[in-house]
């Protein structure tokens, strides 16, 4: 059960940044739906977002991975 150790909390620290990063999707998509006049800094906000995102989800999918095969 000790080589599941670093799979939880990684998962968590990605828990934690996609919180962030659709906090900062939410201000970017407005900012985009209000018409600023240049809105490449949120284009490139979202797609990091999404990067982070799948991250998060990747990391879930392995650790449920190790858990069901240690199971």
């Amino acid at each position: 059960m000790n080589h599941l150790k670093p799979y939880p909390s990684t998962t968590i620290a990605f828990a934690i940044l996609s919180l962030f990063a659709l906090l900062l999707s939410h201000l970017a998509l407005t900012d985009i739906a209000h018409g600023e006049p240049d809105v490449s800094g949120e284009w490139l906000t979202l797609r990091l977002a999404a990067l982070v995102i799948l991250a998060f989800i990747v990391s879930t999918l392995v650790t449920l991975r190790q858990v069901l095969k240690s199971a």
